[in-house]
């Protein structure tokens, strides 16, 4: 088993030099939301194609809360033997650490070490399937009508979601009511049943609902469209400028061996490159990246330049 996976990862991965880590027992994939959202949805795929490569299953694990923080303190803690890592999403590697009030159980820069960056997901604008609002046009409205009356979800204080939501009313020169949930299906559920007007999040966990009519997509807070519906419009055709990048990376604990992260970046581009992989991740909206380390470092770096000119900007704290 040993020649068999180091020879497929090693033919997959151009680092022959490098050593691989192998799973000597079940590898854990700490998940910071609630099953049903996009790091979960990310989470499971990844666990699914890694578990051969490993030669040990690779289990998801969902400790939900503070924005992430849960899960990521749980990999902060471990061993740094590579049996125990986290999804880390882009707010909690970018945004937290700049957020004024957060306190975070552990430091982002000692205790995590990022892998790479694995995916972008598309940002899309939805409300709810009998919102009377019709377009972003009608958003902006009847925000400056109702200053505070227009309600958007998050999956917490400080994610992407909440953070897109207020750089999108300060853009627009209006004010929402930002209601936190800890993660995305439970947000869905009350903007189905119209207790939230909207939320501006990751499209992956919206797909299904689209697709059924329980939800209705408006614009795209996302750089450009995704094939799976390029006649939906862009915010930034309302609000010229806009756009939201949304990612997830894999890092592990702190001080991790060489030969264990490399190993580790080896697996994932070896399930980067496996065409079933690949076909289902854009069926979910979802692009492949598999960053390297400096390359996912210097991304993290760039993002917590950017949302900290948003959080300064919007005076936004920690609850």
């Amino acid at each position: 088993m040993f020649k068999r996976v180091l020879l497929a990862l090693l033919l997959a991965f151009p680092a022959a030099a490098q050593p691989v880590f192998l799973a000597e027992r079940e590898v854990r994939l700490l998940c910071g939301f609630a099953p049903g959202g996009t790091c979960d949805l990310l989470s499971r795929m990844l666990a699914e194609y890694l578990t051969p490569i490993m030669g040990n299953r690779v289990v998801v694990e969902n400790r939900t809360g503070a924005s992430g923080m849960l899960a990521a303190e749980v990999v902060a803690r471990a061993a740094p033997d590579g049996h125990t890592v986290f999804l880390m999403p882009m707010a909690l590697a970018s945004v937290l650490p700049v957020t004024p009030g957060v306190r975070m159980p552990f430091d982002s820069e000692r205790d995590l070490t990022p892998i790479a960056n694995v995916a972008n997901v598309y940002n899309m604008l939805v409300v709810g399937p009998n919102s009377p609002h019709r377009s972003v046009q009608d958003i902006v409205a009847a925000a400056r009508a109702r200053p505070g009356g227009i309600t958007y979800a998050s999956t917490g204080n400080g994610t992407s979601q909440h953070l897109a939501a207020e750089m999108l009313a300060r853009a627009a020169g209006v004010e929402f009511l930002h209601v936190p949930f800890r993660g995305g299906a439970p947000a869905i559920v009350e903007m189905q049943a119209g207790r939230v007007d909207m939320m501006l999040g990751n499209m992956p966990e919206f797909l299904g609902q689209i697709r059924q009519g329980g939800l209705r997509a408006l614009a795209y807070g996302a750089a450009r469209a995704s094939p799976l519906m390029p006649d939906v419009p862009m915010i930034s055709e309302v609000v010229p400028g806009f756009a939201v990048n949304s990612w997830f990376g894999i890092a592990g604990p702190g001080n991790i061996p060489p030969a264990v992260r490399d190993g580790w970046l080896a697996a994932l581009h070896s399930v980067g490159r496996n065409p079933e992989f690949q076909r289902r991740m854009a069926e979910n909206a979802m692009e492949i990246i598999m960053d390297d380390p400096t390359r996912f470092r210097a991304t993290i770096a760039q993002d917590r330049a950017k949302w900290a000119e948003v959080i300064r900007a919007a005076n936004i704290r920690a609850e």
